[in-house]
């Protein structure tokens, strides 16, 4: 299985890259950084978020219903002319459920690693989400899974690979199994930083989890 930062190569990639770039005015490059630390990171809380049976429930349902993959089948139509504001509105929904009161923080942290204003940030990370649902959507019925398992199995595979080092890799693992607050960018800085939840130190934690 493809990891998501080799799927972010890809013409799908390429295109979601180029696509949440001309909606932001922000240069490829820039977005590409923001993405490409982002994605893994959205997949690690989906997993904590799925380690319970009724997340894990929760997503499949999400998936099997509306999350199916046909939206990959269109990424050109979908950027041609800016994203649909419905499009929008479904990725500020699932980020809302995935990051919970965390979103800003996340939102804040990315900025300061990638030079991307916050906002700019936020709208990269709407465009996005509904993407990053399609293909774990789609992954999903390409594998025919259907429990928990299967669904930890399949974003654990999305999440590693690529760029991350093992070790990046098993640091955001247990980040995000830190406790079950919810609250993922309170471990990241509870753990590395003593219980000090510094907001100024948030990117270069971010930078620690994700190499570069």
């Amino acid at each position: 299985m493809a990891s998501i930062l080799d799927l972010l190569n890809s013409d799908m990639g390429k295109q979601l890259i180029s696509g949440a770039s001309a909606q932001t005015g922000q240069s490829t490059d820039k977005t590409a950084t923001v993405l490409s630390m982002a994605m893994p990171f959205l997949l690690g809380a989906m997993k904590k978020n799925a380690s319970t049976p009724d997340g894990a429930a929760g997503l499949l349902g999400a998936l099997n219903s509306k999350h199916d993959g046909g939206i990959l089948d269109n990424l050109g139509g979908l950027f041609s002319g800016g994203v649909d504001e419905s499009v929008q509105q479904d990725g500020a929904g699932i980020l809302g459920h995935i990051l919970g009161g965390s979103q800003p923080k996340v939102e804040n942290a990315l900025s300061q690693k990638s030079g991307v204003d916050a906002a700019s940030v936020a709208q990269i990370l709407k465009v996005a989400a509904p993407i990053l649902m399609g293909v774990l959507g789609k992954e999903t019925r390409q594998n025919n899974v259907s429990d928990s398992n299967g669904l930890g199995d399949l974003l654990g595979g999305l999440m590693g690979g690529g760029s991350q080092s093992n070790d990046d890799q098993s640091f955001i693992e247990s980040l995000l199994d830190a406790d079950g607050d919810g609250s993922i960018i309170d471990d990241v800085a509870g753990m590395v930083l003593g219980g000090q939840k510094k907001k100024s130190g948030l990117g270069g934690l971010l930078g620690g989890l994700f190499g570069k």
